[in-house]
C-alpha cells in the first residue's frame, strides 16, 4: 500500500496513463432506471422483485457477484463491471475495448442478458436521463455506504444533488491519451463541444409526470449540485494546462468520505490537502494511501474527468442505438489525427465564460441554443462531419464491411431533422400519448 507525501506522487498517478496510440481503447459506461412493469414503480433492493434479485439472477461463471456486507451491490467480469447507482439504477461500465463494434456487441450481450433477468421477474429498464414520472422521496435507496455519507452532505451544497443521485442516468465514454500534452489536448476539446454533445443527446424532458421545460432535465440538476466538484474549471483554458493543475483542482475539491477495513468514514467537506499533511479531522495523524487518491478522484464530477484516461460525462441516457452513438462521436473527434487537429483550430478562440453560459443555456433549449453568430444545431453539423470523416479514416470495418460511421446514424438523424430524442417524445407527449406518461415505459424500455 503506497503512502502518498507528495504532490509528485499525485500527478504520476496520472502520468502512468499515458499509452501509446496502439495500446488507446475505448470504455463506454451507460445506466438505466429500472421500475415493475405492472405498477411502473421503481423497484426495491428486496423481495423476490427486487434489485438484489436481479443481481443474483445475473450472476454466472463470467459475471461475479461483488458484496458490501450481506448485500449484493455489483458484478464483476474481468475489467467490466455491472454497478448500482444511489437509486437503483443500473449501469455497465464495459470493457476498454479496440472498436465500436465490439462495443455494440458489449451493449447487446448485456441487454440480452439483462432482458432474460427482467422477463423472469416482471420488471424493466428505461433509456433516457432522467426518472419521467416518480418524484425524489418515491424512490429507494441502495444499500452502499458511500451513498449514506453522500445523502447527508448534498443536500448542504445544492438543490439537485439528490435528484442527481436517485433520478439520473448517463451514457459515457472513456479515452485514452499518449502523453501530458495530448490529454491537455483532448480535454480541451472535450470541454468545448461537451456542451453539443448535451445538447444532441437530450432525452429527459420529463419531471414528476410532465414535461420540465427542459429538453435535458438530467443536465439542469447537474448544474446545482455541488459546484466544489463539478462543471467546467478554469485552468482547462489557462496556458501550460497539465496534470499538475488538475491534481491541484481535485486536492481543493473537498472529500467524501475514507475508507478504512471496508469501514466509510465520513470526512464530507474535508480537504485532501490537510489529508496529505497529516492533519484530516477524521483520521488524524493518519496520511492518504493511492487507493484513498484514487477514490476522491471518482468523487469529483466535473463535465471531463480526469483519472488515467479522460471520462466524457456529458449525454444523458438513451434508446439502444444512442448508447454506441456515444463512443462512436469521440473516438471520431479525438483519436484521428487530422480530426484532432480540426477539432483543436475550431475550438482555439473560445473562453472559459462563453462556454459556461453555453452548458448552463443548453439543458433548456439543446439544438435551438445560440452560440456567438450561429445555433448549437449548426455546430452539431460540423462537429459530426469531424467525426464521420475521422471514422472513415481509422477503417475498421465489421465482418459486413461497414466502418464505424454506421454508429453515428442516431446522431446524423437528429441533426437532419433538427429533433433530439427529448423533442420526439414532447411531441408524443401532447399528441398520441394524450398527455399520459405513462406510455414512455412502453417506448423507453430497453432493449
Amino acid at each position: 500500500m503506497v503512502t502518498l507525501t507528495s504532490l509528485s506522487q499525485l500527478t504520476d498517478y496520472f502520468a502512468s496513463g499515458c499509452k501509446p496510440r496502439n495500446a488507446w481503447r475505448v470504455g463506454t459506461e451507460h445506466e438505466k432506471i429500472g421500475f415493475c412493469i405492472d405498477t411502473l414503480r421503481p423497484i426495491p433492493y428486496e423481495g423476490e422483485r427486487s434489485i438484489r434479485r436481479a443481481l443474483e439472477l445475473l450472476a454466472t461463471e463470467d459475471w461475479q457477484l461483488v458484496f458490501e456486507g450481506d448485500n449484493p451491490i455489483a458484478l464483476k467480469h474481468g475489467t467490466a463491471s455491472i454497478t448500482l447507482e444511489p437509486g437503483g439504477q443500473l449501469e455497465l461500465s464495459g470493457a476498454p475495448l479496440e472498436s465500436i463494434h465490439e462495443t455494440c456487441r458489449e451493449v447487446a450481450e448485456h441487454l440480452h442478458s439483462l432482458q432474460r433477468v427482467t422477463e423472469q421477474i416482471g420488471i424493466g429498464f428505461l433509456g433516457l436521463g432522467f426518472q419521467p414520472k416518480w418524484q425524489r422521496d418515491d424512490i429507494p435507496w441502495m444499500p452502499k455506504k458511500r451513498y449514506e455519507v453522500m445523502r447527508n452532505y448534498m443536500p448542504k451544497v445544492g438543490a439537485h444533488g439528490l435528484d442527481m443521485m436517485l433520478r439520473t442516468t448517463t451514457v459515457q465514454a472513456n479515452l485514452d491519451f499518449s502523453s501530458e500534452t495530448d490529454m491537455a489536448k483532448k480535454m480541451r476539446i472535450g470541454y468545448c463541444l461537451q456542451p453539443l454533445v448535451t445538447a444532441l443527446f437530450a432525452a429527459s424532458p420529463f419531471v414528476d409526470g410532465k414535461p420540465s421545460g427542459f429538453a435535458s432535465y438530467r443536465a439542469h440538476c447537474w448544474l446545482d449540485t455541488d459546484p466544489a466538484r463539478t462543471g467546467i474549471p478554469e485552468m482547462i483554458f489557462e496556458d501550460g494546462f497539465g496534470f499538475e493543475r488538475y491534481t491541484n483542482w481535485a486536492l481543493d475539491a473537498p472529500l467524501y468520505f475514507v475508507i478504512r477495513n471496508g469501514r466509510y468514514i465520513d470526512s464530507a467537506g474535508q480537504s485532501f490537502r490537510d489529508f496529505m499533511a497529516g492533519k484530516l479531522p477524521a483520521l488524524p495523524g493518519e496520511l492518504p494511501t493511492l487507493e484513498d487518491w484514487e477514490m476522491h478522484l471518482s468523487t469529483v464530477y466535473p463535465e471531463v474527468r480526469l483519472k488515467q484516461y479522460l471520462e466524457m460525462r456529458g449525454a444523458d441516457a438513451g434508446p439502444r442505438p444512442w448508447i454506441c452513438s456515444l463512443p462512436a462521436l469521440w473516438k471520431g473527434l479525438l483519436y484521428d489525427d487530422t480530426a484532432l487537429q480540426q477539432c483543436r483550430d475550431w475550438i482555439e478562440d473560445w473562453q472559459h465564460g462563453e462556454v459556461c453560459a453555453l452548458r448552463n443555456a443548453v439543458p433548456k433549449t439543446a439544438l435551438q441554443t445560440p452560440f456567438r453568430d450561429t445555433t448549437v444545431l449548426a455546430l452539431c453539423e460540423k462537429m459530426l462531419d469531424v467525426a464521420h470523416a475521422g471514422l472513415e479514416r481509422q477503417h475498421l470495418l465489421n465482418s459486413q464491411g461497414q466502418d464505424e460511421t454506421i454508429f453515428l446514424k442516431p446522431l446524423e438523424q437528429a441533426v437532419g431533422s433538427g429533433k433530439t430524442q427529448a423533442d420526439l417524445w414532447l411531441t408524443a407527449f401532447h399528441g398520441r400519448w394524450q398527455r399520459n406518461i405513462d406510455f414512455i415505459f412502453e417506448e423507453a424500455i430497453h432493449p
